[in-house]
């Protein structure tokens, strides 16, 4: 029995009826990751594997026996044969989906929560596409590669919260794993540094992504105002809110530094964000850091 071969129009059709399918953050993740050209080399790093990555001048500490003499026979310095990394890495993602989150002080700017999502199943479908597992620290989505996977993780990504503000959950994360946390971090600080400390102490490295909206950075309110949560359990009103401009500032900064000084103790990457900020730099920064490349 013979059959008839799709035509152009029928596969078309076929690959946007199951694109439609998709869950729409996984298709915008699709679309943004596609915008992040880094080819396989991306995440290329030094380490155990059979491939040969890069020749690099010899330094104090190196054995002897990874030096190439080969190569270094053609210069006055000794050189080592570095090879690929190709221990696949697993991956634990924290996003704050509290109410805090869904704020966007202009309606041409995405809410805090959008962008995380956003950000956080893009850099995933990279890692995928690198071969490394992840995963959804807090939930019952242990790290996983593959489309599947994705499509799971779009689906988690987009549920909501509740609570007024979100703490960092360090559940399902794998030990000497590799881990990021996205948040506005306006909740207790302490409970943030209880959990990149217990990650820290499990061997697991990570990047933390402060995510804020260009006005929690201005402060451009004047005059009589009323402060609420997106939540609506906290609630105050001034008459003057430029009178709180400099203290609320001062404990913005102060907040910075806490997280920037906790990363640097624990061997964690810190990044500040804005939502005014294009998605594709904030993501190429977010891959440069789980990489161990510069970070600009």
């Amino acid at each position: 029995m013979s059959q008839t071969a799709p035509t152009p129009a029928s596969l078309r059709a076929k690959a946007e009826d199951q694109a439609g399918r998709l869950p729409p953050l996984l298709a915008r993740a699709e679309h943004l990751a596609g915008t992040v050209l880094l080819g396989e080399h991306g995440r290329r790093r030094p380490g155990l594997g059979d491939d040969f990555w890069q020749y690099r001048p010899v330094q104090p500490g190196d054995e002897r026996r990874f030096i190439d003499w080969r190569r270094s026979a053609k210069s006055d310095t000794q050189y080592l044969r570095q090879r690929e990394w190709q221990i696949a890495q697993t991956v634990a993602i924290w996003v704050d989906n509290t109410a805090s989150m869904r704020f966007s002080s202009q309606e041409d700017l995405p809410e805090k929560s959008e962008r995380a999502r956003l950000l956080s199943l893009a850099v995933s479908i990279l890692l995928n596409r690198a071969g490394e597992r992840v995963g959804l620290a807090g939930t019952s989505l242990p790290p996983k590669r593959g489309e599947g996977q994705l499509v799971r993780l779009a689906e988690a990504l987009s549920e909501d919260s509740d609570e007024d503000y979100g703490q960092p959950e360090t559940s399902g994360m794998t030990a000497h794993g590799r881990a990021l946390f996205v948040s506005d971090f306006m909740g207790n600080i302490d409970k943030a540094k209880a959990a990149l400390t217990e990650a820290a102490d499990r061997g697991i490295q990570g990047v933390i992504l402060h995510l804020l909206d260009p006005a929690e950075e201005a402060f451009p309110y004047r005059g009589r105002t009323i402060f609420e949560s997106v939540g609506g359990t906290l609630a105050h009103e001034t008459l003057k809110a430029s009178d709180l401009r400099d203290r609320y500032l001062d404990r913005l900064a102060a907040r910075k530094d806490e997280l920037r000084a906790l990363c640097a103790t624990t061997g964690w990457q810190y990044g500040l964000s804005h939502t005014s900020d294009t998605a594709q730099s904030t993501l190429l920064w977010l891959y440069r850091a789980f990489d161990g490349g510069p970070l600009k």
